[in-house]
């Protein structure tokens, strides 16, 4: 009853509370979705820091770093056991030195909630809610043992981290008019390991009862669109409208892990909408991702991942999207995976690799992602640091134009799925064949202007398999139907009017520039070697560039 009373005051002082004017907020253009601060499309160019680097006297002599590598965003860890270290006595002096250190440095923030679960666990989790299991239970494996996972299925649970959530969210209402808090995470990574379902006696009776009505009917209602995965797993147990879990979803992990994604989204559900109920900014929830060959229980089972997608979002609609912590080399297929049905791409935490910088370029360009943030971003170092100032710099000056042209079919990015796929990527846009290949860093002991020969010495080493090459992509903006921008690295594009014929492609001017406050600086006109006499657009290895485009026909 305490933990209602003090939810319900602290619901009563936002009623009479004034929200901001530019409060962030999401909106749709075309088929994207733009993030909005102070009224404006906003990129994230972000950097989630390491799980124990958010205290602000840790971290007040990184914020140098963090700006000479063109960031505008940190993503910052806000942890339950710091901010409530008494049950009902609130400490936000982590909370708001970080907004007043962000503010000094030009810097937004996104802020992670690390609540009932972080990767999976509950260590986060105040001391008087761990060592009272009685009152706050645990999950439990099939053998009856608790597990180091606050269970689902207690209300205690749920209400007690919705109380501080909502004591979080008033306090930036109250302390952060400016809104330099941008997003919010609800809780981190969620997920069961090492089994693919909790086996408490509460989720034991669960999961024997009724599938819940809503799950099914959203199912039924959005069958044509549901992921092909999910799909599959309901068929295969028969398709029913209704039953047990075990009778709607089939008796093995893949069904447990469907019970399991319910019921923490609908435990995630009330936790949002507690915060959002006091200061309604946009809000997600992040998944780790799944190892080739791995089955439920062996991964983090059941938080938002692809195949779940549709559950979490019958569960949890006051989460406005879901995003995929990206640490494998796929980038573009996981990325990929959470722009279905029109899911709004933020990547919260991604590698650090030198690869990072040409991914981000990707995300922008071809899924018109709202952010990209590299984990543990204030431990990067060279040459990977290097490689992301260089990408972000690029994104500083493109936002304007990006902004402009995203979810209106104008955009597009360049990645090489692998170092080992040597077949041009191919992107066609308007009237013409893009065909794209990648080239990463020549070894250094070729001199500049030599044609590099790729022989059985040099080849792994510029092909991206050993240490020291440079990682190669980038993006494409379309500035009208003959006219492109070309932003990245590595890259060597060459040209086909679309709808075949005799016609061929020409290239009429390749300038090299930089924007400037939205406007184009030209710098110097390439022809010649660098255009391999008018046949090709190259962005050398080794350094990221801007280049403008004008093609032509003839035949």
């Amino acid at each position: 009853m305490k933990t209602f009373r003090f939810l319900l005051v602290v619901l009563s002082l936002s009623a009479i509370g004034l929200r901001g004017a530019d409060l962030p907020a999401l909106r749709k253009q075309g088929t994207a979705t733009q993030l909005i601060v102070d009224g404006q499309p906003f990129l994230a160019r972000g950097g989630e820091l390491g799980n124990s680097s958010g205290e602000p006297d840790y971290l007040r002599a990184s914020w140098p770093k963090l700006k000479a590598m063109n960031l505008n965003t940190v993503v910052a860890p806000v942890y339950w056991d710091v901010l409530e270290p008494v049950e009902g006595n609130f400490d936000f002096a982590t909370v708001d030195g970080l907004i007043a250190d962000a503010r000094a440095n030009g810097m937004r923030l996104v802020l992670l909630w690390f609540g009932t679960w972080k990767n999976s666990m509950s260590c986060y989790a105040p001391a008087w809610v761990k060592v009272d299991p009685t009152r706050f239970p645990r999950a439990q494996d099939s053998a009856g043992r608790g597990m180091e996972i606050l269970s689902p299925f207690s209300a205690v649970n749920r209400d007690t981290d919705a109380r501080a959530f909502a004591a979080l969210m008033h306090h930036l209402k109250t302390s952060d008019a400016a809104h330099t808090v941008i997003l919010v995470q609800v809780e981190n990574e969620i997920g069961m390991i090492p089994e693919a379902r909790d086996h408490s006696p509460a989720a034991e009776k669960a999961f024997a009862a009724p599938v819940p009505p809503a799950l099914v009917d959203y199912l039924a209602q959005h069958r044509a669109q549901l992921a092909p995965e999910l799909l599959a797993v309901w068929n295969a147990a028969g398709g029913k409208a209704s039953g047990t879990w075990a009778e709607v979803f089939g008796a093995g992990s893949a069904g447990e892990e469907i019970f399991m994604a319910w019921y923490f989204a609908t435990y995630t559900q009330a936790v949002t909408a507690a915060g959002k109920a006091e200061l309604p900014l946009p809000m997600y929830a992040n998944a780790a991702l799944i190892r080739p060959g791995y089955q439920p229980g062996q991964y983090p089972s059941a938080g938002p991942l692809p195949h779940l997608i549709d559950v979490w979002r019958a569960a949890a609609p006051a989460l406005d999207f879901l995003s995929p912590d990206i640490y494998f080399q796929d980038f573009s297929h996981w990325a990929g995976l959470y722009t279905r049905g029109g899911n709004p791409l933020f990547i919260p935490e991604a590698m650090r690799s030198p690869e990072a910088a040409v991914n981000a370029l990707y995300a922008f360009g071809a899924l018109d992602a709202i952010g990209f943030c590299p984990f543990s971003v204030e431990s990067n170092t060279e040459p990977a640091a290097g490689y992301l100032t260089a990408s972000f710099d690029l994104v500083r000056q493109l936002t304007p134009l990006l902004v402009e042209k995203q979810g209106r079919g104008l955009t597009a990015g360049f990645l090489q799925e692998s170092v080992e796929t040597k077949q041009p990527q191919q992107v066609r846009l308007g009237n013409w064949i893009f065909h794209v290949s990648f080239e990463r860093a020549a070894p250094p002991q070729l001199a500049d202007g030599l044609a590099v020969v790729i022989g059985t010495e040099n080849s792994a080493l510029a092909a991206g398999g050993r240490a020291g090459a440079a990682p190669a992509g980038g993006l494409m903006v379309a500035l009208g139907d003959d006219e492109f921008l070309f932003a990245g690295i590595g890259l060597t594009i060459t040209f086909d009017p679309a709808g075949g014929g005799r016609d061929q492609a020409g290239l009429l001017s390749v300038e090299e520039g930089r924007y400037v406050d939205g406007q184009w600086r030209h710098v110097r006109r390439l022809n010649g070697d660098q255009t391999h006499q008018g046949r090709h657009v190259r962005l050398e290895p080794g350094r990221f560039a801007i280049q403008r485009v004008k093609l032509y026909r003839y035949h």
